[in-house]
């Protein structure tokens, strides 16, 4: 609730503080305000004006942006993803066992696995020599 209230804080901000900017003249100027030298809005009055209106915005931009921060980070607690997964509770002995096959079904025929696919023997090609077989591949190591 706090953090929707002060998201949406920070978007009126950021709207009124497009406005301002965008009001100003880049020459110094304040949307050509003239006038004479006497008066509530003078060309430098008005600038002042939106001189710090401007400033107080950025504040209050970048303080609620910095809260909202804060606020967000305490939200979510101090555990990290390590302790969020629940690693502790994993059995290191289950991890390299291959995984368990279902029952077969009583009166169901029975089949056996398929054999395991074997690649190709590669073969070296030598410009020099011509086609020849590679040297053997070292053995798989079997499972215990």
């Amino acid at each position: 609730m706090l953090l929707t209230l002060l998201l949406i804080f920070e978007v009126l901000i950021s709207v009124m503080l497009i406005i301002v900017v965008l009001l100003q003249r880049s020459e110094g100027g304040v949307l050509g305000v003239g006038g004479g030298p006497s008066g509530f809005m003078t060309a430098r009055g008005a600038g002042d004006l939106m001189t710090r209106t401007t400033w107080i915005l950025a504040a209050l931009f970048f303080g609620v942006a910095l809260l909202l921060t804060v606020l967000a980070g305490r939200e979510r607690g101090a555990s990290s993803v390590v302790d969020r997964l629940k690693v502790d509770a994993i059995n290191p002995a289950t991890l390299n066992q291959p995984p368990a096959r279902p029952a077969p079904l009583p009166g169901a025929p029975t089949q056996s696995a398929p054999s395991p696919l074997q690649a190709p023997a590669p073969t070296v090609h030598n410009p020099f020599l011509g086609s020849a077989p590679a040297a053997p591949a070292p053995a798989a190591p079997t499972k215990p």
